[in-house]
């Protein structure tokens, strides 16, 4: 009887040992995460990204989509002229931006001095439109027209159809530190002084409602803001204005080509671009797992319906003829 109360008060000792050493493995899981912290991963903790303004319509899609599907992931944007979205990236500001710029091997070389890995991921294919008023009727554009609009060289609509009653071009951007304007700035090398007849305003909205209210303007914008037929408000954008069409003076000449997507993947429009995703962040963190996301089937998939063209899937263009 003794050997039978000693074995249960030894299962019973055993069982409560049990107990408070599990007790203080709880004890010491919670005291090791402070109140409300979220261990970050791919797909779950907090991330503040940049993105450039021009790109507004198809990040803000992609991450409602995202954090739709991974409830525990969090992504805040912030929206800002290219100028100062690099600024904030090589301040450490912010990990991962979403741009036209590409990191230039110099400024790699400086990061990595800093111990500072960048990546740098092609997601999409953009391009910039040239939005007129819906009663302008020369919306044709040979690739040296534009070449003189932005050389100062044509300043007229006389001089493009000698009809025109328009006038004065006026020409508008969206902001003197954006992609779209530094874009031209490149292709045609223009000086930093652009002609008298240039002027920026604050955003790609605020450039549709320019030229929708003035005939004889002409804008510039992301084709992102235009494209998707299926969204009202890229809809109310393109029902406000008319958008020109442009010829490519080395694939074929006298054709004409609208910046969309059979256009911008072969590049017979002219003005195209690619959209990167920059990183510089140091683990796997939501940041990247962010990245993977937008560049994988699922992120690629909502850029080919937004009207963009995505960078990392199979393309089919079908051609119909009459």
């Amino acid at each position: 009887m003794k050997h039978s109360s000693t074995k249960k008060d030894l299962m019973s000792l055993g069982l409560a040992v049990s107990i408070v050493m599990l007790m203080l493995v709880l004890v010491i899981q919670c005291s090791s995460n402070k109140p409300g912290e979220i261990t970050e991963t791919p797909t779950r903790g907090n991330i503040r990204i940049a993105a450039d303004a021009s790109f507004q319509p198809i990040v803000d899609a992609e991450i409602y989509t995202f954090t739709a599907i991974y409830k525990y992931a969090h992504v805040t944007p912030t929206y800002m002229p290219e100028t100062d979205l690099i600024s904030a990236f090589l301040k450490d500001s912010v990990k991962v931006v979403v741009t036209s710029w590409e990191p230039s091997a110099q400024q790699k070389e400086v990061l990595l001095n800093m111990q500072t890995i960048v990546r740098t991921v092609t997601v999409a294919y953009d391009a910039i439109a040239l939005v007129l008023n819906k009663e302008n009727k020369d919306s044709l554009f040979t690739y040296q027209n534009v070449n003189d609009i932005f050389t100062g060289k044509m300043t007229d609509w006389k001089e493009m159809n000698s009809t025109s009653k328009l006038g004065k071009m006026v020409a508008v951007f969206d902001n003197e530190k954006s992609a779209n304007i530094r874009y031209f700035k490149e292709k045609f090398n223009l000086p930093a002084k652009l002609p008298s007849n240039f002027y920026s305003v604050k955003s790609n909205e605020q450039v549709i409602d320019y030229v929708a209210k003035n005939k004889s303007a002409i804008g510039m914008v992301s084709v992102n803001w235009i494209c998707d037929r299926k969204d009202s408000v890229s809809r109310s954008f393109t029902d406000k204005i008319k958008i020109a069409a442009v010829s490519d003076f080395v694939l074929s000449p006298g054709s004409y080509y609208l910046p969309v997507q059979g256009s911008i993947y072969d590049k017979s429009y002219p003005f195209t671009r690619k959209i990167y995703m920059v990183s510089r962040e140091s683990f796997k963190g939501l940041g990247t797992g962010f990245i993977s996301w937008v560049s994988g089937e699922r992120g690629q998939r909502i850029i080919l319906k937004s009207g963009l063209v995505p960078a990392t899937m199979p393309i089919r263009i079908i051609q119909f003829k009459k």
